[in-house]
């Protein structure tokens, strides 16, 4: 590994911002001081530009193995350290889905080969495996994931006992969707009777509504509460879901915690009519209103992370009609840029946007010395310069799909460099595959 030496940043960490050099050396944050004056291998001046933790992104689809004519561990990765993404969590519903120890395996010897960052993968949940589930290495595994309503895959757990079994059971961390099967199959009804085939899309927050998302958080919670279970609700997308969760202590302390992703902040009901199924997900984009009570509990901490839920189709896919088209939005390579975006409108400040994609998620999922620059930790990095605009374009995305739903916008913020595991996976533009990202372990 080569020694790099990072001078004059403006180092943005655990709520302090302070100028500096950060040196690094055998994958790791060797020192952090005012001035530090060695050889390095590589020396990069940093004068005028931000240096942040590397971004953990608690919730991705990267779809390897089976649905790799969308994206791969190669692919997403890449396009991740791009944005300033050093470190994924993704989730289970590949083909075949990640429901025994060997699938699951198999997706960790494919990162291995494969991703240029650091990595986890969520073992999943279905009806009838918890025995399988309960295998599960809590010391290098994320985390345990459970679809309380279908989303995409066939991956539902909808049995009352099963949920039981693993609430009471399970001794990591829970991660679930949330959103109230009976509801959607209901309204989904209703409006295929009006249009058939081709529902507008607009009427997708209101198929998938608050109702379906409260019935489902809220069930979740129950359970939690009743079996101590360490739950994580994803990808929150309601005014009504906020009440039920606690702002009034540690996040360290939480045994219930909240997700809100970016699109859900970003976005809102009115581009439907511009960006149409570019923006169909599941828990729907909802009314302004909702994204604002979104970014407000975000600010006071009702919610705990910032994530993407990185879900990229095609092009051709999402140009199905209403329920052919699949849903999902591929953004894990602009989260921090559309972050950024918000603080150069004053909503955020750059130390709460470190807190919430940085420091939170390594708290939330005890993951092992990264989140942070800290002596002694992995050297995780992002530099960041705050004034370069640019203008996202086919030519600089890196999904596998080749779109981006901000395409032809103008962000103020570019990623100059990002290191991964102390190696300088990407500068200038410019990636570095020599290295690989590393598997991440967690102190349980």
């Amino acid at each position: 590994m080569k020694k790099i030496l990072i001078k004059n940043a403006q180092i943005v960490n655990e709520g302090k911002i302070i100028s500096g050099d950060v040196l690094i050396n055998n994958q790791r944050i060797e020192k952090i001081a005012p001035i530090i004056d060695v050889q390095a291998d590589i020396e990069i001046n940093a004068e005028g530009q931000y240096l942040l933790p590397g971004i953990i992104d608690d919730q991705v689809h990267f779809r390897e193995p089976g649905l790799t004519h969308k994206s791969d561990l190669y692919t997403e990765p890449r396009a991740a350290v791009a944005g300033g993404v050093t470190s994924f969590m993704e989730m289970p519903n590949t083909k075949p889905a990640a429901v025994t120890q060997s699938l699951l395996q198999n997706k960790y010897d494919i990162a291995a080969q494969k991703s240029l960052a650091n990595y986890s993968f969520f073992m999943g949940a279905t009806n009838d495996n918890v025995e399988e589930v309960l295998r599960t290495n809590e010391k290098n595994v994320c985390g345990v994931k459970i679809f309380m309503g279908s989303s995409t895959g066939n991956m539902l757990v909808d049995n009352r006992k099963t949920l039981e079994g693993l609430f009471s059971q399970v001794p990591m961390i829970i991660a679930t969707h949330c959103e109230d099967e009976a509801t959607i199959r209901k309204n989904m009804a209703i409006y295929k009777e009006k249009y058939g085939e081709n529902v507008p899309i607009k009427y997708h927050p209101i198929i998938r509504n608050e109702e379906g998302c409260y019935l489902s958080s809220s069930m979740a919670i129950e359970m939690a509460k009743q079996y101590n279970t360490r739950l994580h609700i994803l990808h929150i997308s309601t005014e009504d879901e906020i009440a039920l969760f606690r702002n009034d202590i540690p996040l360290a302390e939480k045994r219930i915690t909240a997700e809100v992703c970016v699109h859900h902040l970003y976005f809102n009901s009115d581009q439907y009519d511009t960006l149409g199924t570019q923006i169909k997900c599941n828990p729907a984009i909802k009314h302004s209103k909702h994204q604002a009570a979104l970014f407000e509990a975000l600010l006071d901490n009702h919610f705990d992370i910032i994530a993407t839920d990185h879900a990229p189709h095609t092009w051709e896919e999402k140009q199905n009609t209403y329920f052919k088209a699949p849903s999902g939005v591929p953004l894990v390579q602009h989260t921090l840029n559309a972050m950024l975006e918000f603080y150069q409108q004053g909503k955020i400040s750059l130390e709460r946007i470190v807190e919430k994609m940085c420091h939170a998620p390594a708290i939330c999922f005890d993951v092992a010395e990264r989140g942070y620059i800290r002596e002694g930790y992995f050297a995780d990095l992002v530099l960041v310069d705050l004034d370069k605009k640019w203008t996202v374009n086919k030519g600089n995305i890196h999904y596998k799909c080749n779109w981006s739903p901000f395409e032809n916008h103008v962000f103020q913020g570019n990623i100059e460099s990002t290191i991964v595991s102390g190696h300088l996976a990407y500068h200038q533009g410019q990636f570095n595959e020599t290295q690989k990202g590393m598997r991440l372990t967690f102190d349980r």
